[in-house]
């Protein structure tokens, strides 16, 4: 095995055999260690960079975060004992919430005890003569084993903006994906924040509520449906658990894997009182089933502009400051084409006498100073800097890791031009290391949980296929994953997602960064569909080998 120095520079102190080692203890990491040890009966770790489980939602604990699908959807439906026992007090989830939710799956389950916080992984490097991964982690472990598992997120690497000046910055600057869990004191505070995107968006109101003064940073204006977030009451709790089997089913069976189907309804063929009416409706309804109203909306541009006219009209009507109105509906995209975030009196904080909007691409950063933000025309006085500026979508977290495949083959290196992948799940060179919800799946295009079970599953059954035919590796092949690579762009291009490529679906928020369309857009239902396609084809484009 090639294992350079610099592979694991930390002192060995101890050598564990596994059967799997998994890297991350979130939804995925969690249910895929469940999984393994308890229906294939393996030996399994799960190494994990923080101090508690969680995943996504122990690192994100900014102002204001909360999940954008509704809490029945948002949760595991492989057992109906635990989802019997769960109740979820709001319709959208609250950071505390959720991870009080994936404390108690880890409780339940038992899963603690195969789970090493503070553990952070160093490299995993494949050595082919013994078909094992050798994982060295920082703290001085080395673990052997057969299959590396990565479960690290699609959102997950922090994305820090390259601006001149920032160590100069007297005050104190955070970024919404690393946020102090001992929380900021905004109050008599004047902050900044930089970004609206879906974090910039779930932010600014909390802290506008709490500064002496916000200043909003913006480049790009935003879609923004209200979320409309309440209390569960008791009879619609009671209702998800009598119905969570058809639940289920319609999470996966659609294009989303939410809890409601798409209408099949056009946007242009609907007379306009009606079609105005449908989306009124749904606007008071509020939450991502605004987007299901119609189903041209993403591919039809004369139907995405009817639906993007709605917003911007609801924009103006809720902000009272004209000038302000129009920079907000200013947007530069189709509707969906981003990421459309659900909100909580986004709009309605611009009304506030202590909030304040800078238009960005009139007149850009151009360095923070000791003092603040100077853009081409002011310089803003601020104590607080927040960036919420996303992060390094889909590939960041793996990139970060030194991962060395057959012959030597670096993850970095295969990945120069773009994340060859077959399905989202395995890379051509990295025999028997899977990636879960990774670029290629609908991932960040789905509502997660159901996209993790699915992905989870098809790992496991495909493990258990190997044992029990006596195989001892399985690879993807290049060729295979030539053709899903076309498959996810030509999936892409048939909808509005393609025209956008100043987005993180293609990478665009990370200098230097390969622009390369990352999900899948042909939908969970008909991802899944393939995906056993593959698997009743004796796992077609998959190289299986004793």
């Amino acid at each position: 095995m090639n294992t350079p120095a610099s592979a694991h520079p930390v002192e060995v102190e101890q050598t564990i055999r596994l059967d799997a080692v998994i890297i991350g203890a979130g939804f995925s990491g969690m249910y895929q260690l469940l999984s393994l040890r308890d229906q294939l009966g393996m030996q399994v770790k799960v190494l994990e960079a923080g101090a508690g489980v969680g995943g996504t939602w122990y690192w994100n604990r900014y102002p204001g975060a909360r999940c954008d699908s509704e809490s029945h959807s948002y949760m595991f439906y492989f057992s109906k004992e635990l989802v019997n026992e769960w109740a979820w007090t709001e319709r959208y989830p609250q950071q505390p919430e959720i991870l009080r939710y994936l404390n108690h799956v880890a409780d339940r389950f038992n899963l603690r005890s195969d789970i090493l916080l503070n553990t952070r992984m160093n490299s995993a490097h494949f050595d082919e003569a013994t078909n094992r991964w050798h994982v060295y982690t920082e703290q001085g472990q080395h673990f052997v084993a057969p299959f590396l598992i990565t479960a690290v997120g699609c959102l997950s690497s922090a994305n820090l903006p390259q601006l001149p000046g920032l160590s100069d910055f007297k005050g104190q600057w955070y970024h919404t994906g690393q946020w102090p869990h001992e929380g900021v004191d905004f109050a008599g505070k004047r902050v900044g924040v930089v970004g609206t995107g879906s974090t910039g968006i779930q932010t600014i109101p909390v802290v506008a509520a709490q500064a002496q003064h916000l200043t909003v940073f913006q480049r790009t204006a935003n879609y923004s449906i209200p979320a409309r977030n309440a209390l569960l009451s008791e009879e619609f709790k009671r209702f998800a658990k009598d119905h969570s089997e058809g639940i289920r089913h319609i999470m996966n069976t659609n294009t989303n894997g939410h809890s409601f189907r798409m209408v099949n309804r056009s946007v242009t063929a609907t007379y306009p009182a009606e079609r105005e009416a449908i989306m009124e409706t749904a606007w008071i309804k509020g939450g991502l089933e605004f987007r299901a109203a119609f189903n041209d909306t993403l591919i039809n541009p004369e139907a995405n502009q009817l639906v993007a006219d709605f917003i911007r009209k609801k924009i103006r009507e809720i902000v009272l400051n004209p000038e302000v109105a129009e920079l907000l509906s200013d947007i530069d995209h189709p509707f969906a084409a981003k990421r459309p975030p659900v909100d909580s009196q986004y709009f309605e904080t611009f009304n506030r006498d202590n909030v304040s909007l800078v238009n960005l691409r009139a007149t850009p950063i151009e360095r923070i100073t000791a003092r603040g933000i100077r853009t081409a025309q002011a310089e803003y006085p601020l104590d607080i800097l927040i960036f919420a500026t996303g992060f390094d979508a889909m590939t960041g977290s793996l990139l970060k890791m030194d991962i060395q495949g057959r012959d030597g083959h670096l993850l970095k290196q295969v990945w120069r031009d773009g994340p060859l992948n077959y399905l989202g799940l395995q890379v051509p060179g990295f025999p028997n290391m899977f990636t879960i919800t990774g670029p290629g799946s609908p991932s960040v295009l789905s509502n997660l949980p159901p996209a993790i079970e699915q992905h989870v599953n098809w790992i496991t059954d495909c493990i258990r296929m190997l044992r029990d035919k006596g195989l001892q590796r399985i690879e993807a092949s290049e060729q295979a994953s030539d053709g899903w690579c076309e498959e996810v762009n030509k999936a892409a291009s048939a909808t509005l997602l393609a025209q956008v490529k100043h987005s993180w679906y293609w990478g665009a928020n990370v200098p230097g960064k390969p622009q390369v369309f990352m999900p899948y857009a042909g939908g969970f239902a008909r991802y899944t569909e393939i995906c056993n396609q593959v698997v009743s084809d004796n796992y077609r484009g998959f190289e299986l080998s004793a």
